[in-house]
């Protein structure tokens, strides 16, 4: 029998502005990585021996999302009337200057838990208007019979990274100390920049959102594509809501169920977050390679199913081999979902609106925040293994429901 041809890199080898922003991808989710990983335990060790140690860990990983309630949907709006390959320059620039800062206050060993977390909301207002431009702007560089391809590979900038981002890391804040991690975060931005400066949108066709009113009919006109035009967007974003809100404050509580449940340190808290990355890399190099077996509304239905009883399962493997194995298949579940839930709201979304819908679909993790001060302060009262089990359970109950109500995204091909 013939094997099938791999397609793993189809658009990578094929288009060079698709490589440009690649690599450009690939360099700034290292530092989100490195900034979620060095933030974390920077607050684990400034809030040693406080009663509420969980819930400040937590919250400052999530809160980084709070910014995308406002500035989100608003960032999307100007990636529609303004060219979006310019506005991501811009506010990557700002973000390693903002990293470079964070560095030298805790070189200075003046750094505080309000410094990190004025630092985290910060960074997150630029990440909540950069992120989805740099999701629309993959359809800018391919053809339209490409972007299946294109976008399961994009997703390996975040898997991949995911990978060797929080293991050094661990390993230099185990090592030297956290200056290095974010003067490292700041150089990664600026790399970003680099690789964007040169690169064309030559697929990119400009839509008439400035010639279609203001920036508040710009949004109006977004939501309301969503609510009654393409209900199957909407149906996802809500599915979306287990996955990002309900299942992901977990990742969060790594320093604690490190220390306090598999009894290590900070490199070994690393690892396991890089395990997440080696998980999440192997759904998208399958995805990238063969393309989409099953029809996809049926595969990010299972996909939630799977994310949350695995998540259940790794609140109860106390051996650090056993939680490598169950965090991996739970990343690999939860980047099926993500690869494939943004490929069908990317085919499904016409360009003029695309940075609107790209931004919308990323909404629901602004709520992450309040998710991750329910999850802090459950196991802050029991413990770290009660709460990702209750919070695994949750999302198990709402995945099945979802699964036999979402009729519209059950039927997409």
């Amino acid at each position: 029998m013939r094997l099938p041809r791999l397609h793993t890199l189809d658009a990578w080898l094929g288009y060079r502005n698709y490589r440009l922003l690649w690599c450009g991808n690939f360099f700034a989710n290292s530092a989100q990585w490195l900034q979620l990983l060095s933030v974390g335990w920077l607050v684990r060790e400034l809030s040693e021996g406080s009663a509420v140690a969980g819930l400040l860990v937590v919250t400052v990983g999530g809160i980084n999302t709070l910014p995308g309630l406002i500035v989100g949907p608003w960032g999307g709006v100007l990636s529609d009337r303004f060219d979006r390959r310019r506005l991501v320059i811009t506010f990557q620039l700002i973000m390693c200057a903002l990293a470079f800062s964070f560095a030298l206050l805790v070189l200075s060993d003046r750094v505080t838990i309000w410094h990190a977390y004025l630092y985290v909301i910060l960074a997150g207002v630029c990440h909540s208007i950069a992120q989805p431009m740099r999701q629309a702007l993959v359809a800018a560089t391919v053809p339209r019979d490409m972007l299946g391809n294109a976008l399961a590979a994009n997703v390996l900038t975040i898997t991949g990274t995911r990978i060797f981002g929080p293991f050094i890391g661990g390993i230099l804040i185990f090592t030297l100390g956290f200056f290095w991690n974010f003067t490292i975060e700041a150089c990664l931005y600026l790399a970003n920049v680099m690789m964007l400066w040169p690169m064309r949108t030559p697929y990119y066709r400009p839509g008439d959102a400035r010639a279609r009113g203001s920036a508040i009919a710009n949004m109006v006109e977004g939501i309301r594509y969503v609510w009654s035009g393409e209900r199957a967007i909407f149906q996802m974003i809500l599915l979306s809501i287990i996955p990002n809100i309900i299942l992901h404050p977990t990742w969060f509580l790594f320093p604690v169920f490190t220390t306090d449940v598999l009894m290590r340190e900070a490199d070994v808290g690393g690892y396991l977050l890089a395990v997440t990355g080696v998980g999440g890399f192997l759904a998208a190099l399958f995805m990238a390679s063969f393309g989409f077996v099953f029809d996809k509304g049926k595969v990010v239905l299972g996909a939630a199913v799977a994310s949350s009883i695995t998540c259940v399962l790794f609140a109860y493997s106390h051996w650090m081999a056993v939680a490598f194995i169950v965090i991996a298949a739970m990343a690999f579940s939860q980047a099926v979902f993500r690869t494939t839930r943004g490929t069908l709201i990317q085919t499904l979304a016409p360009d003029r609106l695309r940075g609107r819908l790209t931004s919308l679909q990323s909404f629901d993790r602004g709520f992450l925040v309040v998710a991750s001060l329910g999850v802090g302060a459950l196991s802050d009262a029991t413990s770290p293994v009660t709460a990702i089990a209750i919070v695994g359970a949750l999302g198990l109950v709402l995945s099945i429901i979802c699964t036999a109500t979402l009729g519209r995204v059950r039927r997409l091909p």
